[in-house]
C-alpha cells in the first residue's frame, strides 16, 4: 500500500475508523451465521495495542484480539475468517500503524 493510496475495499471514515469491504469477494465472511459484507474498525489507541500485547504472548494472537476488539467481534469470529478475508483486516490494522 503506497502512501496516500488505499485499496478499493478499504475506506477511511471521517471519525478515523475504516470500513473493510468484502462486497467484491465471491465468498463473504460469515459471523454468527450471518453473511457480512463489511466490517468497521475503529481507530486504535496506544492502550488498545499495549493491552493486547500484555494479554497475549504470541504476536498472532495479540493481532487477532486487537482486530476483534476494534471491530467489536469475538476473537473466535476473527479466527474463523478465511485468509483472504483476514488479510483485509490485517491491512486495515497496518493502515493505522503507518504515517
Amino acid at each position: 500500500m503506497s502512501e496516500g493510496t488505499l485499496p478499493e475495499w478499504l475506506t477511511e471514515e471521517d471519525d478515523g475508523s475504516v470500513t473493510v469491504s468484502f462486497k467484491d469477494m465471491k465468498r463473504k465472511p460469515e459471523i454468527d451465521g450471518t453473511e457480512v459484507s463489511e466490517l468497521r474498525m475503529r481507530e486504535p489507541s496506544v492502550m488498545d495495542q499495549l493491552s493486547q500485547e500484555k494479554k497475549h504472548r504470541n504476536k498472532g494472537d495479540a493481532e487477532i484480539a486487537l482486530i476483534a476488539n476494534l471491530t467489536e467481534q469475538s476473537p473466535d469470529a476473527i479466527q474463523g475468517l478465511k485468509m483472504k478475508q483476514y488479510n483485509r483486516c490485517a491491512v486495515a490494522l497496518a493502515f493505522f500503524q503507518s504515517d
